[in-house]
């Protein structure tokens, strides 16, 4: 393993399916930060790419790396990764993953009892195929020590450079970002994430409701209306429509008000107490504090960075 000053090795795991941009890539960005901290006279990062897991007599890495992968890829039936990588971690290796890649390492047993990200759109497959991990799935990253886990398909440029960090410093993080042209830090997952309503779920009353909440979302609406709507019986309605949708009414309806909002921030430049407004809050600072609450944004920085009307 590496001293204050050694150079520091890091694996990157290509399994089958893997995403190779992410691969080459981060190759890429430990190239041009390894060339920085060198010319400085710091360590650099020795990079191996590792298609199938060798023995752990071979040697443990500084640092292991599972990136994403866009075949559906999990690890469960791959016995030899999960052997290794068991391995690895138990010789002191920082494990690291990203997007899909922490089913891989959910399933060789390394996050159990842990806290973890991994894509938010995975959020529901990851919980349950690992209901004891602590996910936070809000979150790019999450570092836990000997465990690093990243959010998004392109979460591994910010994993990149968080390695970059860890092992030579904000200098050479400093000087990658600006020659790669990327943000160092400041972004999280809900800043991204969009909330997609469950339609499937085959409950005609609920959906019956879901409809009408999307036409009228901008009203004042109770949750008397929506079971009157649904013609249940309000504790059933409540009962059925939280197991159809995985939300209350009240929370259901907020998700789909800032949605909404999200959209018009996006799309127009209608000024942002009418998009409140018109997204179903008659108090702008209301509306303003549960945008932030739910995005990481307020409304006026989440249109500089998403709007697309100018």
């Amino acid at each position: 393993m590496t001293g204050k000053h050694a150079n520091a090795s890091i694996a990157v795991l290509a399994y089958p399916g893997v995403q190779m941009s992410a691969v080459l890539g981060l190759a890429d960005l430990f190239a041009i930060a390894s060339d920085s901290s060198s010319r400085d006279g710091g360590p650099r990062l020795q990079v191996s790419q590792i298609e199938r897991p060798c023995p752990i007599e071979s040697g443990a890495f500084d640092a292991v790396i599972l990136p994403p992968n866009l075949t559906g890829a999990r690890g469960e039936d791959a016995g030899d990764i999960m052997e290794w990588l068991r391995a690895q971690h138990g010789a002191g290796t920082i494990m690291c993953s990203v997007c899909a890649g922490a089913f891989f390492l959910g399933h060789a047993g390394l996050l159990a009892g842990r806290p973890a990200t991994t894509h938010w759109a995975l959020e529901d497959e990851f919980r349950t195929a690992f209901p004891e991990v602590q996910l936070a799935a809000e979150l790019l990253i999450v570092d836990d020590n000997d465990i690093v886990t990243a959010g998004g398909l392109m979460a591994w440029l910010d994993l990149g450079l968080f390695i970059v960090n860890r092992f030579l410093g904000p200098q050479a993080v400093s000087q990658t970002a600006r020659h790669l042209l990327v943000d160092p830090g400041g972004r999280e997952q809900r800043n991204y994430r969009s909330f997609r309503p469950p339609l499937a779920h085959g409950d005609a009353a609920v959906l019956r409701v879901q409809h009408w909440l999307e036409a009228h979302c901008e009203a004042a609406i109770s949750v008397a209306d929506m079971a009157a709507r649904s013609r249940l019986s309000p504790r059933t309605f409540l009962r059925r429509f939280k197991s159809a949708t995985g939300h209350t009414p009240t929370s259901y309806l907020q998700n789909l008000r800032i949605e909404k909002a999200r959209g018009l921030l996006e799309r127009t430049l209608t000024p942002v107490g009418e998009i409140g407004w018109r997204a179903g809050y008659a108090d702008a600072s209301a509306f303003g504090r549960l945008f932030r609450q739910t995005t990481g944004l307020t409304p006026g920085e989440y249109r500089s960075r998403f709007g697309i009307s100018r």
